[in-house]
């Protein structure tokens, strides 16, 4: 491939608005259930530990699983392509979740959600890590990253109300057969750049290089104590954004007794404030760690974030009116989305141009197992283990979301331990690159 390939751009924002657009129907498809859990249960007369399996463990099994393989896939071909149809997958199964008639059924259908999902952003993040240079990638990864407030968004209000008016069935229907028609429009128009192709120092006319094997790429991320820190800090920090947002809708509905349709429009307007965060959490730190010269601001801002959740989680779940409530979400939906760029970022840098898609999704199964699959899960086992107790599944879901948010503590202190290690570890990865190079330019002038 030609080292001069380049894109505009002009269509450098498109392809970023189009892999936005991607990830938007995902977290639709994604968090559509959440809202829908108080009918469902219902319905098919399921325990909280169910929804909770549901809403976590078993989507996130196999989205964090196959993502990894999907990924080394995605290091060795078209990118573009693998994205495509695994939206055509979890589009398919998200509709099929309306046709299930027992816990089975829909587990099985929600297990193939997760299936399509995998391979949604480790292409996507190694797409944008070649269509933007290091200086404004975390701000390119936040903009993709919107994709998770607006599509909770979309997902709330669009579920909320189909709840009430259409039925959860034809809930799924509605929101699962769109991502079938924008899956086309990116196989059709979304072009594959160059690896490599916004990195400094690297000549991405060696795009042929062969991609180096899952191992390999997990022995070399093990190696950097930051990134250690970083997956777990995000793994944590996600137990607690995955368990809420999964048990939110029930607890709004069982404590403060709101209707469905309610719920979902507050929520909706929750999930929207959240892009606030989202893309200034890439914003800052590329401008902090630009200002400074320091890349610590990559874990700093993060940390620093994540600390301010715990009072208000805890005032939201056992003190606050509606209100409160609603008020508590709006800024805990900002500050809880602010780790999403930085760790993306930070990710992204401290491996070579042929681990990028490799390396997301090792750090996505870390986040989803610890956050979508364990969160969601163990917050309904604990609901469950304490409803006894206290003789009433509203109370019981209280303490268990409280007992859930101590994992953003954890998550902090992570955060703050792997800033030791920043700087260290993306200058070796910087050397390592550099080294890389030189050997594959001596190899071709030998050849020559």
């Amino acid at each position: 491939m030609s080292s001069k390939v380049q894109f505009s751009k002009a269509y450098r924002y498109y392809a970023l608005g189009l892999l936005l657009l991607g990830y938007i129907v995902n977290f639709v498809d994604r968090s559509i259930l959440a809202i829908l859990l108080e009918p469902i249960k219902a319905e098919l007369i399921l325990s909280d530990t169910e929804l909770g399996m549901l809403g976590g463990l078993a989507f996130a099994l196999f989205y964090a699983t196959l993502g990894i393989p999907i990924a080394a896939l995605a290091d060795r071909t078209s990118r573009v392509r693998i994205l495509a149809i695994s939206m055509i997958i979890w589009s398919a199964m998200t509709a099929a979740c309306g046709a299930a008639w027992n816990f089975v059924t829909l587990l099985l259908a929600r297990i193939g959600v997760g299936v399509g999902e995998a391979g949604a952003s480790p292409p996507s993040h190694s797409l944008i890590s070649d269509y933007f240079p290091l200086e404004g990638r975390a701000t390119a990864l936040s903009i993709y990253a919107l994709g998770i407030p607006i599509g909770s968004m979309v997902g709330n209000l669009v579920g909320g109300w189909g709840a009430d008016e259409l039925g959860w069935r034809n809930t799924f229907y509605l929101v699962g057969f769109p991502g079938i028609v924008i899956a086309l429009f990116i196989w059709a128009t979304l072009r594959e750049p160059p690896r490599g192709m916004s990195d400094v120092g690297i000549d991405h006319s060696k795009d042929d290089t062969p991609a180096p094997s899952i191992k390999d790429t997990f022995t070399f991320l093990w190696k950097k104590r930051a990134f250690k820190h970083i997956a777990l800090a995000a793994g944590l920090h996600a137990f607690v954004s995955y368990g809420a947002a999964t048990w939110n809708p029930p607890f709004m509905s069982r404590v403060h007794e709101m209707s469905n349709t309610d719920i979902g429009y507050w929520l909706a307007i929750v999930a929207g404030t959240g892009a606030i965060g989202t893309f200034f959490g890439g914003y800052l730190a590329d401008k902090f760690s630009d200002k400074t010269g320091d890349r610590r601001w990559y874990f700093w801002l993060p940390g620093i974030s994540t600390l301010l959740m715990v009072p208000i989680q805890i005032y939201t779940y056992l003190y606050a009116s509606v209100t409160g409530v609603i008020v508590s979400l709006i800024i805990l939906a900002s500050l809880g989305s602010i780790y999403l760029g930085p760790s993306f970022a930070m990710t992204q840098a401290l491996v070579t141009i042929r681990m990028r898609a490799v390396a997301s999704a090792i750090l996505l199964f870390t986040l989803n197992i610890i956050g979508m699959g364990l969160g969601p899960f163990l917050v309904g086992v604990f609901s469950d283990l304490i409803e006894p107790l206290v003789n009433s599944n509203a109370v019981s879901l209280q303490y268990a979301l409280c007992i859930a948010v101590f994992g953003n503590l954890w998550a902090t202190i992570h955060y703050f331990v792997g800033a030791r290690h920043a700087e260290s570890d993306l200058k070796d990865t910087e050397e390592f690159n550099a080294a890389l190079n030189s050997r594959d330019e001596s190899s071709a002038t030998a050849t020559k």
